[in-house]
């Protein structure tokens, strides 16, 4: 259970694909996310059912989310692909697809007997995730073809009339086939979810969700389906089931306190702190390295978060938005009327199953669990983790000692590869660029202070938005093969947590060397 600096080897490719497209899921639906809030205060106060109804106010919510929140992600959508040209070309290309969306829906319910309950409106965050990218390369092409062979004098006309017209092209795109498209697509998943609640047959949705978080493989799921289907709901029932199934803090702190009372060594050590920034800072991707490192525990997480879906789904558990981060604060301030009961209830019971099925799995893991530590090159570290679980607590000078062992292991950096790059700007980089990476950046910024370095910037980024400023990336292990795609020349780090690795230590040793060395 020592830290490991090296990213597993044969990562899978299809695996890898999946969390980059995740990612670009992810980084357009994230930074949108407080005008989500935004929508979902109004909707708490203002609607018919509202804490504090007001029929005037009330009118904001219907075009906030159907023009809005998709005409936003698709313009970030856009901008990621291709700066504000190709934000302002998908922007005006999903337009065309609410428009058509509107279109088709209107004919529809024209035809329908007299009596029957018509269909409702199709909000086009899907939409907006399929315009962004194709009108925003597309343009990207296009403006390929003819760069350089403008006339001095014409490019701005050019420009401006070649993204006018384009983006015209891409709403009429838009209007027929994609709102064709995304209309069929939303009714089908609508009615699997349907079908799903009816059967009783939700909580196995948890069978899917919780391994793909601990593979970096949520924001696929989450922001693909789950939000927009969500989304979908809210608008027309005033809260959604569906912004719960993966959001839910109970099973990721279940994990850590099972670790915090039966784990062994570092995991047992830092996860009381674990427990406390992912359930209160809603920062999920604390608890993935200690399923990593005991598999089986991912059957306590599906069995957590199984519970509180089945909690959430027998007594009207719902949120009127998305709850991101997944916090328990942002989960309450998401919480529908008449509905706290049920969401505490699901969030506590799925933290307790998780935590009793992992503390089962680890004690009854555990004399094998030391054997194998013995057993491994790193003899002083397992010693140390040893005298760690015989006294049953942590210890800031057993700690050091750990830092120590691991890069005498033969686990820490290669010293003389960070001496072929002059070390100035340190990037910590994860899928969003938000929560995990922002709290490592946080932790490394703060030691490079106290050593007296002053000319290094430590930042947090998406992986999608990494960039040769880069000297030296640091990620999780699980996406270090990303992180190195994207930007190769830079040094990379892999780390098993961003709350505390001994990695970070030795970046600071090796840059206040260089410094020193005047390099």
């Amino acid at each position: 259970m020592t830290t490991a600096s090296a990213p597993p080897a044969g990562t899978s490719k299809a695996r890898v694909g999946v969390q980059r497209f995740g990612t670009f899921l992810s980084g357009m639906i994230m930074p949108n996310i407080p005008a989500l809030i935004a929508w979902g205060i109004f909707t708490a106060f203002f609607i018919e059912v509202g804490w504090t109804p007001n029929a005037d106010l009330a009118t904001i919510v219907g075009p906030f989310i159907h023009y809005l929140l998709p005409i936003i992600i698709a313009y970030t959508g856009g901008n990621i692909v291709y700066g504000i040209r190709g934000g302002v070309v998908a922007s005006i290309a999903v337009m065309g697809a609410i428009a058509g969306s509107d279109f088709l829906i209107a004919q529809f319910n024209s035809t329908l007997p007299e009596g029957e309950a018509p269909l409702g409106q199709v909000h086009m965050f899907i939409g907006a995730m399929i315009m962004a990218p194709l009108a925003a390369y597309t343009m990207k092409w296009l403006d390929s073809l003819w760069e350089g062979k403008i006339r001095a004098g014409f490019e701005m006309l050019v420009n401006m009339f070649s993204a006018g017209i384009w983006g015209f092209v891409m709403a009429v795109v838009g209007f027929y086939p994609i709102a064709f498209l995304v209309n069929g697509l939303m009714q089908i998943l609508s009615n699997a979810v349907n079908w799903l609640v009816e059967m009783n047959l939700l909580p196995l949705t948890s069978i899917i969700i919780e391994p793909a978080k601990v593979l970096f493989l949520n924001n696929a799921i989450n922001h693909g389906v789950l939000t927009p289907l969500g989304i979908q709901q809210a608008a027309e029932d005033g809260s959604s089931i569906l912004f719960l199934l993966e959001a839910n803090p109970g099973p990721g702190v279940g994990l850590l306190l099972a670790f915090t009372f039966f784990g062994l060594g570092a995991a047992r050590a830092s996860a009381p702190g674990a427990a406390i920034i992912q359930f209160f800072g809603g920062i999920h991707e604390v608890y993935f390295p200690y399923a990593l490192m005991k598999p089986m525990v991912i059957l306590a997480l599906i069995a957590g978060g199984a519970t509180g879906v089945t909690t959430n789904m027998l007594l009207g558990g719902a949120l009127r938005a998305p709850a991101a981060p997944g916090s328990i604060i942002a989960v309450l301030a998401q919480t529908a009327a008449g509905s706290y009961f049920a969401v505490i209830l699901s969030v506590v019971l799925a933290a307790a199953v998780t935590f009793v099925i992992t503390a089962i799995i680890l004690r009854a893991s555990r004399k094998r669990d030391l054997e194998a530590m013995a057993a491994t090159d790193d003899a002083f570290g397992a010693a140390i983790t040893q005298t760690e679980a015989a006294k049953g607590k942590s210890s800031d000078a057993l700690g050091g000692l750990r830092g120590g062992a691991v890069t005498a292991s033969g686990g820490g950096i290669d010293p003389a590869v960070m001496t072929e790059r002059q070390i100035k700007n340190i990037v910590f980089a994860c899928d969003a660029g938000m929560g995990s990476s922002a709290m490592g950046a946080s932790v490394l910024r703060n030691k490079i202070k106290k050593a007296g370095i002053e000319d290094v910037t430590v930042v947090n980024k998406a992986i999608a938005n990494l960039d040769p400023s880069a000297d030296l990336v640091i990620t999780q292990n699980q996406l270090t093969d990303r992180a190195r795609h994207q930007t190769p020349n830079a040094v990379h780090v892999s780390v098993d947590n961003f709350m505390n690795s001994p990695r970070y230590d030795e970046v600071v040793e090796l840059v206040r060397d260089q410094h020193q060395d005047g390099k």
